[in-house]
């Protein structure tokens, strides 16, 4: 696998900021470089793939997504992201950025959080000649590494609010408020995760009603909040042993939160229907 050090630390295109695009004609590594990188990572930064013409096949957290003409494809730092070996498509864009671009940004974006859990997404004609446009730009932009920082965050704005906007196109009438509920449910459980926060603590942390929280998590994520919380832990010790950060079930139960090692195998069986032993012989 490869290393935790970021590509970006190495090959951005800006002297300023951690960035890179590549696209057919423009930003490729050296094969030299190249070799160095493996196929699946654990990303340390946000990755974008916006694909104009042609397919390709992106595998994220074990799932796989085919990808194909005005389709846009995000993964998220921490996320397992399998790249494919070949078939990059004919005409494509990838975008690499991390914290500290996002921080420098004048608002957030709310596709970045994945509520809808859609990491895929079908952009309009109209879009995919905007997205084209803006990232034919930044190209133009990073082609120089000197070039002032502002000028590129002022296009990477432009970028997400178009992929922000596209995400949420096909959402009927998404309640704002039930919406910021539900992100902020996620966020909590990002940041408390090993912690193990009861349902009634996250509920009062985000000061809703017990059956509130579960009305908003079901409508968002077809799952209880105790459901979502157990996911996100069992997808968690999943990618932790597609990466090899653990080496056997009572390490990875421990850094998980979990006291019990037998009981983290069954709930992760059940969850996933295979037990962490065999997840772990299939990567040996």
């Amino acid at each position: 696998m490869q290393d935790k050090k970021s590509l970006l630390d190495d090959h951005s295109q800006n002297d300023k900021l951690p960035i890179r695009i590549v696209s057919p004609n423009f930003g490729h590594l050296t094969k030299e470089d190249t070799d160095k990188i493996e196929l699946t990572q654990r990303m340390p930064y946000y990755f974008i793939l916006f694909m104009l013409n042609g397919t390709t096949k992106h595998s994220i957290d074990m799932e796989e997504f085919d990808i194909e003409s005005n389709q846009v494809l995000f993964v998220l730092p921490n996320q397992i992201h399998h790249l494919p070996a070949s078939g990059h498509g004919k005409d494509y864009f990838k975008l690499g950025f991390d914290e500290n671009c996002l921080s420098r940004l004048p608002k957030q974006y709310t596709f970045l959080v994945n509520p809808l859990n859609q990491q895929k997404i079908t952009v309009t004609a109209g879009t995919a000649t905007r997205l084209k446009a803006i990232f034919e730009i930044l190209s133009g932009l990073l082609s120089t590494p000197d070039t002032d920082a502002e000028l590129i965050l002022a296009h990477l704005n432009s970028l997400l609010t178009e992929i922000n906007l596209a995400y949420f196109a096909t959402e009927k009438n998404p309640s704002d408020e039930k919406l910021s509920k539900y992100i902020g449910f996620q966020i909590f459980v990002e940041d408390n995760l090993i912690d193990h926060p009861s349902i009634t603590e996250i509920a009062e942390k985000l000061a809703l009603s017990t059956d509130s929280l579960y009305q908003i998590v079901k409508q968002y994520s077809g799952l209880s909040p105790k459901e979502f919380v157990t996911n996100r832990l069992i997808i968690e010790a999943r990618r932790r042993i597609s990466y090899g950060e653990s080496s056997t079930v009572k390490e990875l139960a421990f850094e998980l939160g979990f006291n019990d090692p037998d009981y983290f195998s069954r709930l992760f069986k059940k969850v996933t229907g295979k037990t962490v032993a065999a997840f772990f012989k299939d990567l040996s």
